[in-house]
């Protein structure tokens, strides 16, 4: 079923943006139980159980704070908590919510300084070295990374930007934004030095959107007992005292945390390793189809290719809007569309979240009936590929 349809199509909906994903029928049956005291011993139970739970996927054994909003809000409360008007943060432009992460940095009174990339590949980790040996003052405060890049398809390696820093002998914090990756992509916030992981609900974890999260190290914590940017719904500090209990400073989304219980839980049932190859089988199954079809991937770098989503180039001409209309239009299927200077450019694919085979090859199957119908040039021949792939036959 689709929502404010102008008419009805037979079969469902193939939502395959990158995110919101699909939500699992497990997840909508915990959202849809009755509502709890948010005072009372049962959520106390709950909470620590789920906050207790939320510290594996983020692979730490530190504080994860959950906020009812958006992955936007995750953001702030990263900078809002650790650092002070007219601060400086480094940033890496990997593309639009790079892009969008330093616009409100600005927005807040801090100074950002941007690396520059093509929107092709993953943070510029020589860049970042580079930049923060030449701060011989530190007068940078924070480095900040989208781990992985929904608008363009790449992933960062966190593991070495730590490295650069490390290397650079530099003290800044490291703010790190996985709203699109966790869940889906390996991801060690203690092992990998991260001062704050930023993260949201509706992609790897398979919920609606409506929750965030902020996973913070010690150092973090001190910063934030300096920081003087203005904060209080997003102040860690009540957060961290209610928490040790299970509860909440103020009123939580209770039914959301109900669904996120269950989506923890089937993430473990299936092990997080095995998450991580079946969104890295079905990353490469798409990159066949699309070079089959003789397109191009956006991410040009193959140690940046992601898991999560495919971002596909259209020959010159051609409208990846117009095709996307077609696709929902005829076969009833959802893409990303291309955004800040990819607009019109490129569609995305997402693969993630709970999501098989099957679907996969019905996703693909859609793309390349649309591309004919939309009169994209392109070679037959794209879902073959990937099928050979997935079974084993490459």
């Amino acid at each position: 079923m689709v929502y404010f349809a102008e008419h009805h199509t037979a079969g469902r909906h193939f939502l395959q943006i990158p995110g919101p994903s699909n939500v699992p029928d497990r997840v909508l049956r915990a959202l849809d139980n009755p509502t709890m005291d948010h005072r009372g011993p049962d959520f106390g139970k709950l909470g620590a159980r789920i906050l207790e739970k939320t510290k594996k996927i983020f692979k730490t054994e530190s504080h994860v704070i959950i906020y009812p909003a958006s992955g936007t809000g995750a953001w702030e409360a990263a900078l809002v908590n650790t650092l002070s008007p007219g601060d400086k943060v480094l940033m890496c432009e990997t593309g639009w919510f790079a892009h969008l992460w330093q616009e409100m940095a600005g927005r807040l009174g801090l100074v950002t300084e941007l690396l520059a990339t093509d929107w092709r590949r993953g943070a510029d980790v020589g860049g970042i070295e580079a930049r923060l040996r030449a701060d011989t003052g530190h007068e940078i405060k924070a480095v900040a990374v989208v781990h992985n890049e929904t608008s363009t398809g790449a992933t960062s390696r966190i593991d070495e930007v730590r490295k650069a820093i490390d290397a650079a002998g530099h003290p800044a914090l490291l703010l790190v934004d996985t709203i699109s990756s966790l869940g889906s992509v390996d991801y060690r916030h203690d092992e990998w030095g991260v001062d704050v992981t930023v993260s949201g609900s509706q992609k790897g974890l398979m919920l609606p959107p409506g929750l965030s999260f902020n996973a913070v190290s010690a150092k973090a914590l001190k910063a934030s007992e300096t920081a003087k940017l203005p904060r209080s719904f997003w102040d860690w500090k009540p957060m961290i005292a209610s928490n040790a209990t299970g509860y909440f400073p103020y009123t939580p989304a209770t039914n959301m945390l109900y669904a996120l219980d269950t989506a923890l839980d089937m993430l473990f049932e299936e092990g997080l390793d095995n998450v991580f190859a079946r969104h890295d089988r079905h990353g490469e199954a798409t990159r066949r189809a699309v070079r089959a079809w003789g397109l191009e991937v956006q991410c040009e770098d193959p140690r940046h290719v992601s898991p999560v989503l495919t971002a596909v180039r259209l020959p010159e001409g051609h409208s990846a809007n117009a095709l996307r209309a077609t696709i929902l239009k005829k076969f009833n299927m959802s893409l990303g569309n291309g955004l800040g200077q990819l607009n019109d450019r490129v569609f995305r694919i997402g693969h993630l979240g709970d999501f098989g085979d099957l679907q996969l090859v019905g996703t693909l199957g859609g793309v390349e009936m649309g591309l004919a119908a939309a009169g994209v040039p392109h070679k037959p021949g794209g879902l073959a590929a990937a099928m050979q792939y997935l079974n084993g036959n490459d």
